[in-house]
């Protein structure tokens, strides 16, 4: 390979890498357009309208729950899986402490938060049920709370004389059951404006989140809607920066048209299911309150979230009547089997907030239910992922065989191939219709090495998607990774992170490249060129979780043993002809003679 050829590749590893900085340094992320939080009006020529998303009326924007000049009261609610803190101001569910989970893995290095419960709800401007939709609705004045020994109620009567009953009764399995009663006690019709009842809001889980995995959920009843980040930052091609969006409305088809929402993180999710469907949903972008502690530990770290409402129409409710609604909610870790168990309870794919969803999503699923089931027979999941490595492997062991034999006999074809190359180098297409025939008189094919490759992509990507939201590896060790679901950094060297995995899945990629039998016809420089594009993957790879490079690297080391016993098989089939000794043996003939 020549210099020049080394320039290339080095510079284009290398901008792999300092892209993402790259960008935030020349198109820093524009700020939101400002929302009015007294009266919710949006600067509306700031705010892109994507086709096919149904704008908000800014004036029908509520106002915020909290009541300012009113005395904010707690009240806090423990079992086996969380603690619940209720607030005053909105009369809704503040925040919820995960008791098994934490904000962030320990791994010898002092990380803020490692000590600390993960939590949901984190720094809201709402807790998860308020009602909004303005001083009809809201009032000045905050909610009572009251608890027995598993629920808590809120109550607060209004001026104009509605009268706002919450009631919530805590579950097992991460589960809440909750009403919201609106009564009319005044002495005629009362017309309640359009409400929106929040289910919660989608923040970072840490300090140093990314809040690239936040995002909002919802199911029309056929299929699962989802709304990341990234449509939030509305950035042209994925890198360069456009008109951030603050909103986003689901289209309004019928009167049931959301069956469930969810907001989430990578790992944790708060999903509404109302006990009956709502014509909408609404999700906006909003900044989360006291940051000051977060920027102060680390100045990039993410302060807005995205709060999430279902909205009901206007209602007119006559003297004494009250309307009622009634929701499940979950508020918990992502976990699989959980959420596949409450989809099918509700029949409803709620499981679809794993975002198992697309080509990939399949290929997820499975890997993880099988993951799920060796880890009940004893096995870490890190042992785990190496069984599935190798059950994998077995699978396509025949084919990958196959395919490196090919592989072989076109190399010992090659001075055959190379001179009809040499006979039809002024017609091409002559001369590759003869190839073609050529392969097909040997039954060889060109693309016999890149099967097995091709067929296992899927199954890469099944555990990059898996492994992006599956809350059983996080935490999980393996030898000096403390965290599967993170890069297995060991150290820093001038703050740039030391992962063993990443560089030890590169020597075998590198081990199978030598290995592997050049393709007959290839150029000379392409050839060196191929044998050391997997020092690509190392780049590509390098920060991204343990469980998938070692998933990678026992892929590599098992195609490795396939290709040494498939040659010393080889071997023994050349030189067993030549250890059978012959006898000559006499024909009849001459026998007779003698």
């Amino acid at each position: 390979m020549d210099r020049k050829s080394i320039i290339i590749i080095v510079v284009c590893f290398a901008l792999i890498i300092l892209w993402p900085k790259l960008m935030q340094t020349w198109y820093p992320p524009q700020p939101a357009p400002a929302v009015d939080q007294l009266s919710g009006a949006t600067n509306q020529a700031a705010l892109a309208k994507p086709p096919g998303i149904v704008p908000a009326d800014p004036a029908s924007k509520p106002a915020p729950a909290i009541a300012t000049d009113a005395p904010e009261e707690l009240l806090s609610v423990t079992n086996h899986n969380a603690v619940y803190t209720f607030s005053s101001h909105g009369g809704g569910l503040k925040l919820v402490e995960l008791k098994d989970h934490k904000e962030a893995i320990e791994c010898g290095r002092n990380i803020p938060g490692e000590r600390r419960p993960a939590t949901l709800n984190t720094r809201a401007p709402a807790p998860v049920l308020a009602v909004l939709g303005g001083e009809t609705i809201q009032g000045n004045n905050g909610f009572a709370l009251s608890r027995t020994e598993s629920s808590v109620r809120a109550e607060k009567d209004l001026d104009n004389g509605l009268r706002i009953i919450k009631e919530f009764e805590i579950g097992t399995n991460y589960l809440l059951k909750a009403r919201v009663s609106l009564e009319n006690r005044s002495r005629g019709p009362l017309t309640l404006p359009q409400q929106e009842v929040v289910l919660g809001t989608s923040t970072p889980i840490g300090t140093y989140d990314t809040g690239m995995d936040m995002g909002v959920f919802w199911y029309n009843g056929s299929k699962a809607e989802h709304i990341d980040s990234g449509w939030f930052a509305n950035r042209t091609l994925g890198c360069f920066p456009g008109t951030p969006r603050t909103e986003y409305v689901t289209p309004q088809i019928n009167s049931t048209n959301v069956q469930w929402a969810a907001v989430h993180n990578q790992f944790f999710t708060i999903a509404a299911v109302p006990n009956d469907p709502v014509p909408k949903m609404v999700s906006r972008q909003v900044e989360l309150k006291n940051t000051d502690e977060l920027l102060k530990l680390n100045p990039s770290a993410v302060t807005n979230g995205f709060q999430t409402a279902l909205v009901y129409p206007e209602t007119v409710l006559q003297e004494g009547v009250a309307v009622e609604r009634q929701f499940t909610i979950y508020a918990g870790p992502k976990e699989y089997n959980t959420l596949a168990r409450l989809g099918a309870q509700f029949n409803n794919n709620l499981d679809a907030v794993m975002n198992f969803g697309g080509f990939f999503g399949w290929f997820a699923q499975a890997l993880l239910l099988f993951m799920n089931w060796l880890h009940s027979l004893g096995l870490t999941y890190g042992l785990a992922i190496i069984a599935t490595t190798v059950v994998i492997k077995l699978v396509f062991w025949p084919l990958t065989q196959a395919s490196t034999k090919s592989m072989k006999r076109m190399q010992a074809l090659q001075p055959q191939m190379k001179s009809i190359q040499e006979k039809y180098k002024d017609d091409p297409k002559k001369m590759n219709m003869k190839l073609m025939e050529f392969m097909r008189e040997h039954k060889v094919s060109p693309l016999g090495g890149c099967l097995p490759l091709l067929l296992q992509i899927p199954i890469f990507f099944g555990f990059y998607q898996m492994l992006r939201s599956a809350i059983e590896l996080r935490g999980e060790s393996f030898l000096w990774a403390c965290d599967l679901s993170q890069a297995d950094t060991v150290a820093f060297i001038g703050g740039f992170p030391v992962n063993p995995l990443p560089l030890i899945m590169g020597v075998t990629m590198l081990w199978q490249a030598r290995l592997t039998p050049v393709s007959p016809g290839v150029d000379p420089v392409q050839q060196k060129m191929m044998k050391y594009m997997p020092l690509m993957f190392i780049f590509i790879l390098y920060n991204m979780q343990a469980g998938l490079t070692l998933y990678w690297t026992v892929q590599n080391l098992l195609t490795i043993l396939q290709m040494k016993l498939t040659k010393t098989s080889d071997d023994a089939g050349a030189s067993a002809p030549a250890s059978v000794k012959k006898t000559p043996t006499s024909s009849p003939s001459a026998k007779k003679k003698k």
